[in-house]
């Protein structure tokens, strides 16, 4: 699976399950807002492993400063 087909793929069913945890809770707005907040999550988390600067340990120690 390529890349961008994962990130559409995780995109679309957290909007779907936003949609019905909104439903459930009966404020789909609030549903949509917590599938934001983890797919902002999830996509940070993606991109910084992708990169292979997961963690906070650098090779220049620039943390320590």
């Amino acid at each position: 699976m390529s890349r961008t087909a994962l990130r559409l793929s995780v995109t679309l069913g957290l909007l779907v399950a936003g949609i019905v945890i909104g439903l459930v809770f009966q404020n789909v707005w609030l549903g949509l807002l917590l599938a934001a907040i983890v797919w902002l999550g999830w996509f940070l988390g993606y991109e910084s492993r992708r990169g292979r600067n997961a963690g906070v340990n650098d090779e220049d120690h620039g943390i320590e400063l």
